[in-house]
């Protein structure tokens, strides 16, 4: 049986996207951890020693399958499946060249499995959500709504929420909507608040801006959102008030950079990416919402490098990402 075997499918089930909403804390004894970095996608234990690896180069997504085995990009386009057990690609799809954007510049930030083998992607370039079967077919198309349109910021990641709503994060633009599938009809917006700050480039701590990363529908109707180069998460109402907010500077002995990942386990806790934090900083940290107490973080900067930005805890079943 693959090492993977017992991890469970995040995204398969539109469940998985709707998030439970905090809870209390449970007693935490460690992860086992997906992730890429430094020229290589590894599996961390619980203990926070590698049990497997393999090289692969940068990522924004990565989902594991029923099987086991590890969906992810490959270059800046391409969406392929890994065997886990011998690590060979047995499937793949190039959004560079495939259904119409052949000749165009095109990057993949996200993309999702969903139920009867047809798989979402969101192409940065042609603004466009598809679904494909595993055979390529293109299934659906939705039209994206981009202000600032350019190939490597019009999307980071995607959720597809419900039957026929899609929740994305507008790197470049600053903005999260959620989609009507087909229509392209924007059914909700946010713009993503700068907090009365000046904007700053650069991608470590003392950058700043409103390039979003993730965001995650909970069950109670509001968004939890990854605010990128913000440094923060905010969860906000339906009605785009901020109710809740983790700030660069609250968590002790901790300073988030590009918050990347978002996930809300079973006990209603947090697991946050933080990307290009640097050496002696986490790069994911679980914290309880409702106190703010950090109760795990997985420090790899020897091992994985500054530019961790994609993560899937494995085994937590009923987990939303």
């Amino acid at each position: 049986m693959s090492k993977l075997q017992t991890a469970a499918f995040l995204s398969l089930t539109f469940a998985a996207c709707a998030t439970k909403a905090p809870d209390v804390a449970a007693t935490v004894t460690g992860h086992r951890v997906l992730t890429q970095g430094n020229g290589k996608l590894c599996i961390f234990n619980r203990e926070g020693a590698i049990e497997w690896q393999m090289p692969w180069g940068g990522i924004h997504d990565l989902h594991v399958l029923p099987s086991g085995n590890i969906m992810l990009q490959q270059g800046a386009a391409k969406i392929v499946e890994i065997d886990a057990t011998t690590k060979q690609v047995i499937w793949q799809y190039d959004s560079a060249t495939a259904n119409g954007n052949a000749g165009k510049r095109v990057e993949v930030h996200a993309f999702q499995p969903l139920p009867n083998n047809r798989i979402m992607i969101a192409e940065s370039g042609p603004a466009r959500i598809i679904e494909v079967d595993r055979n390529g077919t293109l299934l659906s198309e939705t039209k994206l709504t981009v202000d600032r349109p350019d190939p490597h910021t019009d999307t980071r990641l995607v959720r597809k929420i419900n039957n026929d709503r899609y929740l994305v994060c507008h790197e470049g633009d600053g903005f999260v909507r959620e989609y009507e599938q087909d229509t392209g009809r924007v059914t909700w917006a946010f713009d993503v608040p700068l907090f009365d700050r000046e904007a700053n480039g650069g991608h470590g701590p003392e950058s700043f801006g409103d390039k979003c990363f993730c965001a995650l529908r909970l069950t109670n109707g509001n968004t939890l959102i990854a605010t990128g180069n913000g440094h923060s998460v905010i969860e906000v109402t339906e009605a785009k008030q901020v109710v809740w907010q983790l700030a660069q500077d609250d968590l002790p002995g901790i300073r988030l950079a590009w918050v990347t990942t978002l996930e809300v386990l079973p006990n209603g806790n947090y697991v946050i990416g933080n990307c290009h934090a640097g050496p002696g900083q986490p790069v994911l940290v679980e914290v309880v919402p409702a106190t703010k107490q950090v109760v795990w973080q997985l420090d790899q900067f020897e091992a994985l490098g500054n530019s961790v930005s994609n993560s899937l805890l494995l085994g937590e079943s009923g987990a939303g990402r």
